[in-house]
Formats: structure tokens, C-alpha cells, sequence
């Protein structure tokens, strides 16, 4: 008998009610899938005991150093993150060994007395701490004829909600994936369209890393993998690197198979930069046959990237200190 068989992996989390639930669900998977029991290792990171503004502190990787760190020192085995937390350069001794069907990309309101974006009272004040929401929240408001005013908050979900039902703030946005995840989704009052906010890179997406030596445990981890949730967040990530941006920019992409019947044969790559104001948004998209290698989804994200810095969205990075 293999020794390693009774032998525990330990999954490196944050400690997050939604970090945990969602390494449960891969916990669980992988308990399946190896025959191994899992245990949950409950890390702190910086972005979990800060409370400035998640913009100022850097935005990206703030969640995810720790994690990292403890996979390097070999305090754990395998780590889940939350893909849209993930820097888009990669360490070389690590890798994402799966990154499992995505759940829902969108964002989604939480209003008070059960009202839709478009029901809001003009001035609503809407609680999010994402530079990207604001600017398309700001955008989109205006496309209606209204105003809002968006005001940076931090915490965990049961906290943002909490603003709404203590009448300091009219609705917070938040991911629908996270929402869903912890069994939220009915306090939802409006699912915000693609159509008019654009998602982060990856969100929805989760990310299974591990040591890139460990090749027992990354080709287990592999069963875990979506190709097609993959490809889609590996062009999303793509067109967020030729931006130069990290998630603390106001940066939107979200990439979608395109089904003729019952077969994928396109992908649909969405991108938008925007002042914070909401006041010039650069919206493009392209669409191509599947990428069916890292390569040609890389590829795809860069070429939208070009052609959204030849439309000026170069000019609208300059707000990413705020």
C-alpha cells in the first residue's frame, strides 16, 4: 500500500466564511479523487487584517502572499484562491494545477426594499470597494439619466450587507459567485448584466496551486480542471497583463463561449477600461474560434489589449493610485 494513502494533504485557505466554504467544495473533490483525507489549514494574510482600501494596499496578491508563502515553506500542500486575486505573473515554482468550472461571473446588488439597479433613487448611495464597479456603476447610472454615489467599503459579506440593512447605504455589489457560494443568493435584488458591467478578470473562478515539483499531486489536482473555464480566464488574465494593470485598476474583461447548438465553437472576449467618474469608458470586444492552448488564449487577450490602448485606454490608467 501506498504510505501516502493515509497520509493528510493540507489545503492552505484564508479564513474567510466564503474562502472556507469554497475550499471545502475542492476539499471534498479531492478527498474523491485521491482517496487521501484533506484537512484545512486556516492561514491570515495581509488583505485579511488591513483595513485600508484594498486600491491603496495594492490590490492584488494582498490575499494571496501568505498562501504562497506557507506552499514554498511546505506548511501546506495545495492552496485555493480566488482567482481575481491572483497577480497575473505566475512563480515559477508554483502552479495552477486546476482551475475548476466557474461559477457565476457577475456582480450582483443587494438593494434595500427589494429594488433593481434601475429602480434606485437618484443619489443612491451604493457601497462597493472595486474602482472597476465604481466606474461602470458611475457609467451606467448616467446612461439612465441619474446619479449615484458610490462609497468605498471593506469587510466580509455579512458586514457589506449589514450597511444596507442598517440604512447607512441604499445596495452594496458583490460577486455573485461568492454570494452563491455561501447560500446568499436570495438576498440578491438585481443580477448586474455583462452587458453593463463587465466582471474582474477571473472572477468566479477559482485557482487549485501547488508546488510545480509535486507531479503526484498536480496531475491529481487536473482532474479537477475546466478547459473551457481555462481557456476563458486565461485570455481574461492575458488582456489584464497587456494593460499593465493589477485589480486595484478599473479593468473589466469577461470571455464567453459562444454554442452553435450544442457545440462551443467561439469565444467571445469582452474588455473595459474607465475613468472612475464614469464619464469615458473604452468597450471592445472580439470574438474567435476556442483558444485550444495557453498560447492562443494569451494571445487572444493581448490583441484586445492593443486595440483597447489604440482607443485610448492608456489615458484612463492614470486614476489606477487612486
Amino acid at each position: 500500500m501506498n504510505p501516502r494513502l493515509d497520509q493528510p494533504l493540507r489545503l492552505g485557505t484564508r479564513r474567510s466564511k466564503l474562502a472556507m466554504s469554497q475550499s471545502g467544495h475542492v476539499a471534498d473533490a479531492v478527498r474523491a479523487i485521491t482517496g487521501r483525507p484533506v484537512e484545512l489549514v486556516e492561514i491570515t494574510t495581509y488583505g485579511d487584517v488591513s483595513r485600508e482600501n484594498l486600491a491603496q494596499i495594492g490590490g492584488t496578491g494582498v490575499f494571496v502572499t501568505a498562501l504562497r508563502d506557507a506552499l514554498l515553506r511546505g506548511e501546506v500542500d495545495f492552496a485555493v484562491h480566488s482567482l481575481k486575486d491572483l497577480p497575473t505573473a505566475q512563480p515559477g515554482e508554483l502552479v495552477i494545477a486546476a482551475m475548476p468550472r466557474r461559477e457565476d461571473p457577475r456582480d450582483a446588488l443587494v438593494a434595500r426594499d427589494g429594488l433593481t439597479f434601475e429602480q434606485l433613487p437618484d443619489g443612491a448611495r451604493i457601497g462597493t470597494g472595486s474602482p472597476r464597479r465604481t466606474a461602470q456603476l458611475n457609467h451606467y447610472a448616467q446612461a439612465l439619466g441619474k446619479r449615484i454615489e458610490t462609497v468605498a467599503i471593506r469587510g466580509n459579506v455579512d458586514t457589506r450587507i449589514g450597511f444596507v440593512h442598517d440604512g447607512e447605504l441604499d445596495a452594496v455589489v458583490l460577486a455573485a459567485a461568492g454570494l452563491n457560494r455561501i447560500g446568499r443568493s436570495a438576498e440578491v435584488t438585481d443580477y448586474l448584466s455583462v452587458d453593463n458591467v463587465l466582471p474582474a478578470p477571473g472572477q468566479g473562478a477559482l485557482a487549485v496551486e501547488c508546488l510545480a515539483s509535486d507531479a503526484e499531486l498536480v496531475a491529481a489536482l487536473g482532474e479537477l480542471d475546466d478547459p473551457f473555464t481555462r481557456a476563458a480566464v486565461t485570455a481574461e488574465r492575458s488582456l489584464l497583463a497587456a494593460l499593465e494593470a493589477g485589480c486595484s485598476a478599473p479593468v473589466g474583461a469577461l470571455a464567453d463561449l459562444l454554442a452553435d447548438g450544442q457545440i462551443v465553437n467561439e469565444m467571445r472576449l469582452r474588455g473595459v477600461v474607465g475613468t472612475l467618474d464614469g464619464s469615458t469608458l473604452v468597450q471592445l470586444s472580439t470574438t474567435g474560434p476556442v483558444p485550444q492552448s495557453y498560447d492562443e488564449a494569451m494571445a487572444l487577450g493581448r490583441e484586445l489589449a492593443d486595440e483597447m490602448l489604440a482607443k485610448g485606454a492608456a489615458g484612463l490608467m492614470g486614476e489606477r493610485s487612486l
